[in-house]
């Protein structure tokens, strides 16, 4: 079909007919299950009643109120929700339109807080490596995920790295916080390496994403990373993007080690897939300081629009009436326990890992060494081709900085139900007996 449209190849997919909860169907009726609630947005599921009556209500009255000229009542009260499920001292909210917005917003805020400190030295934000933190160049500047920045290296700061805290990779036991506190020494030591009166920040995923497949920290890990941001007076940033609005089992993924950051980023699943939406919510002292010394030198046209904040409303209370959270936990460990069961049913399925339906599983030649699969044999991409050819959307990466590895996350609609869960794991069942035994026809 000719097309005025291009986004990033020309990968030919078929004309969206209608969603509903967790299934999509295409113009030729043929049904899919969302295993990945999109790009792991859709966290309610699709044409939410609820949510289509809050927006149509919005509608009636307004659809659009520039910040710099009017407050409207949508956006006044979603900010205040946002504050009272965020930590105990993150009250200020300001509002984007999706995830590459809110951390360059994030790290603006944290720039023009530390000029105000009179520590205007400061301006490295430390992340890790794989990492993605979004598409836009200063996101991008503190992105580890080669193949999405090497292109634009010329024209960023790329900013300093350090390894994610991969202990199944390495050997290392998950559950010591010894292991914890190996990784996050990797921080310290890269703070005192770059010279701590220049490091303005450390952006972290509580639990992986897209680079790293739903990578879960070792036991300390969080905890210790946060001392040592006091201990050097650089902010912590969260980034919970993508495992921030309940899809982890805690509204915020962070809550599973009681740890506060200074400043978290929340997008995807917060608008749900029904407006483009995100925010960032900070530390109060940190906002009133840049505030009093000529305000926050950043915005964009479409920030705090009440549509988008009416919908948004909507959403959170969804989660909360359907107890969308708490299922998302009970429904994640058995998500778990059936990966855990084709794990052991198919050799190279070396890893599983995730919190609540925030879920992955990698591949690889041989689990004992880790090996990954052959980069000729594009797994990251075959297994997704076979999967949607049999009605199952699932999400993959490269797992080795985006450069070798294959992992899949599997990610449903926090509505999703234990018999759905049985249909997601029969499609994943038929997709990886395809999978294997082509590598197999073509290895003899």
């Amino acid at each position: 079909m000719s097309t005025h449209l291009f986004y990033q190849s020309r990968l030919p997919r078929p004309e969206l007919d209608r969603a509903e909860g967790i299934y999509m169907w295409d113009t030729t009726g043929k049904r899919y299950i969302d295993g990945s609630s999109g790009a792991m947005v859709s966290n309610i599921g699709h044409s939410n009643p609820n949510v289509l009556a809050a927006m149509q209500k919005q509608m009636e009255r307004g659809t659009f109120g520039y910040r710099l000229h009017f407050q409207t009542e949508a956006s006044e009260k979603l900010a205040a929700r946002a504050a009272a499920l965020a930590p105990e001292g993150l009250n200020k909210v300001f509002f984007v339109s999706g995830g590459s917005e809110a951390t360059e917003s994030a790290m603006k805020l944290a720039r023009q807080y530390a000029l105000t400190c009179g520590e205007a030295q400061r301006y490295k934000v430390i992340s890790r490596t794989p990492s993605y933190h979004g598409a836009t160049l200063g996101a991008l500047a503190v992105t580890g995920y080669a193949p999405m920045t090497a292109p634009f290296d010329p024209m960023m700061h790329a900013m300093p790295k350090i390894p994610a805290p991969r202990a199944y990779l390495d050997g290392l036991d998950p559950t010591d916080p010894a292991t914890g506190h190996h990784y996050a020494q990797m921080l310290e030591d890269k703070i005192l390496e770059e010279g701590p009166q220049t490091c303005l920040a450390f952006m972290v995923e509580p639990v992986g994403g897209a680079s790293t497949g739903a990578l879960v920290p070792p036991a300390g890990y969080m905890k210790r990373i946060r001392e040592i941001c006091d201990q050097y007076g650089v902010l912590l940033i969260h980034d919970e993007v993508m495992s921030g609005g309940g899809r982890t089992g805690r509204f915020f993924a962070a809550e599973h080690w009681d740890v506060t950051p200074d400043i978290i980023c929340l997008s995807k699943g917060f608008g749900g897939g029904y407006v483009p939406l995100g925010a960032v919510i900070a530390r109060d002292d940190i906002v009133e300081a840049v505030l009093d010394n000529g305000g926050f030198i950043h915005g964009h046209t479409y920030a705090g629009n009440p549509l988008a904040c009416a919908a948004g409303l909507a959403v959170i209370d969804e989660i909360e009436r359907e107890n969308l959270t708490e299922n998302s936990a009970l429904m994640g460990d058995k998500l778990a326990e059936n990966l855990r069961s084709l794990m052991q049913k198919y050799t190279i399925i070396g890893d599983v890992r995730g919190k609540g339906l925030l879920a992955a599983f990698e591949l690889m030649s041989d689990r004992a060494t880790k090996e990954p699969l052959p980069k000729g044999l594009n797994a990251y991409n075959r297994l997704v081709d076979i999967a949607y050819e049999k009605g199952l959307i699932i999400y993959s990466r490269r797992t080795r900085g985006g450069l070798a590895g294959d992992h899949f996350l599997v990610c449903p609609p926090m509505i999703t139900t234990e018999a759905q869960l049985g249909e997601i794991t029969d499609l994943l069942d038929a997709s990886l007996a395809a999978f294997t035994a082509e590598i197999s026809q073509s290895a003899a």
